[in-house]
């Protein structure tokens, strides 16, 4: 201790004063004087401190990684039950955004309803988009744009121009369901018939033989075509005959969905809605002409008979009146 004193004041005898300078050095540096004992536990303390500190740095990276980690679970769980999934048209619609847009009005039932849509997107998608606008089933849409617009088109084929105004035409589920059923009386008859007429040809059926051989070929019916399928033309369908005789023509009314069944006396004015089926069979011995019946009531008897239609459009009749879709 004096050695240490010494070494601290060299500069020879201390008063009370200078020792008490120096004692107080040595309790403020926490310097244990000679003689006095050590307690190794409490220096040890710090360290043991420390220890537990770090213990609580590693539970507490430990807690925010195991945080960190049930986020993750919950996020796969949330994804495997399809919350993080757009459907299908949904995602279409998401990714739509970085087409090229076209911006129309579709009218349906004189309602007017402002879309846009991608240019490049086929029909088939735009009656999809236009079910959820109209309720009116894709299947049961006729869209018209110039013409019948087929399904395999897209917009930018079409030409439809911004502003452009594209009609449907079509019925919901409801107004199919609507329809009343025939009579059983009427069914069994109908049944009777269909069987009897199943055995043989339409042109070999008295009904339409009789017809057929009383007015033979007409002079200014159309060219037929067999086994060939073509777009209605541009003009009314025409050269044709009834039951009658007399001369038939069809206009397909796409706009206002209605044909018209015109003959020199009349003209009807049929909403291709209330028109339940189109049949058609070949004229044996003239294959490229058709005896076509238009069902404009709930049974057989209603059917409007036509003859010799080109064979080549009567596909487009089917497909102009009834769709690509019959509820019968």
């Amino acid at each position: 201790m004096l050695l240490i004193l010494k070494i601290f004041y060299p500069y020879g005898p201390m008063g009370k004063a200078d020792l008490i300078k120096i004692c107080l050095l040595f309790v403020c540096a926490d310097i244990p004087l000679e003689g006095s004992s050590v307690d190794l536990k409490e220096t040890k303390q710090p360290a043991a401190s420390s220890e537990a500190d770090m213990k609580e740095k590693d539970n507490g990276q430990t807690s925010d990684q195991a945080a960190a980690c049930t986020d993750a679970q919950i996020q796969s769980i949330l994804t495997a039950a399809g919350q993080n999934i757009l459907d299908e048209e949904e995602d279409e619609d998401s990714k739509s955004t970085d087409l090229e847009m076209v911006d129309f009005i579709v009218i349906f039932k004189k309602e007017k309803h402002e879309v846009s849509f991608p240019f490049d997107h086929t029909v088939s998608k735009l009656k999809s988009h236009i079910e959820k606008i109209t309720g009116v089933p894709a299947s049961l849409q006729k869209i018209m744009y110039k013409g019948l617009a087929k399904d395999d088109v897209t917009l930018r084929d079409l030409k439809v121009v911004k502003g452009a105004k594209i009609m449907v035409v079509g019925s919901t589920l409801n107004d199919v369901l609507s329809v009343s059923a025939p009579a059983s009386k009427e069914l069994q008859a109908e049944e009777k018939a269909s069987a009897k007429a199943a055995k043989e040809p339409l042109s070999e059926q008295k009904q339409h033989k009789k017809v057929l051989d009383k007015y033979g070929k007409p002079d200014d019916v159309p060219v037929g075509i067999k086994k060939c399928t073509e777009p209605l033309p541009q003009v009314p369908l025409s050269g044709m005959y009834n039951k009658a005789g007399g001369k038939v023509r069809l206009t397909f009314k796409m706009e206002s969905d209605q044909l018209w069944i015109g003959t020199k006396e009349r003209t009807d004015k049929i909403p291709m809605q209330s028109i339940k089926a189109v049949v058609s069979e070949a004229i044996k011995g003239h294959e490229d002409y058709h005896i076509m019946g238009i069902q404009l009531g709930p049974t057989e008897a209603s059917r409007y008979w036509v003859y010799w239609v080109p064979a080549q459009y009567v596909e487009a009749v089917k497909e102009a009146i009834l769709g690509k879709w019959q509820f019968f």
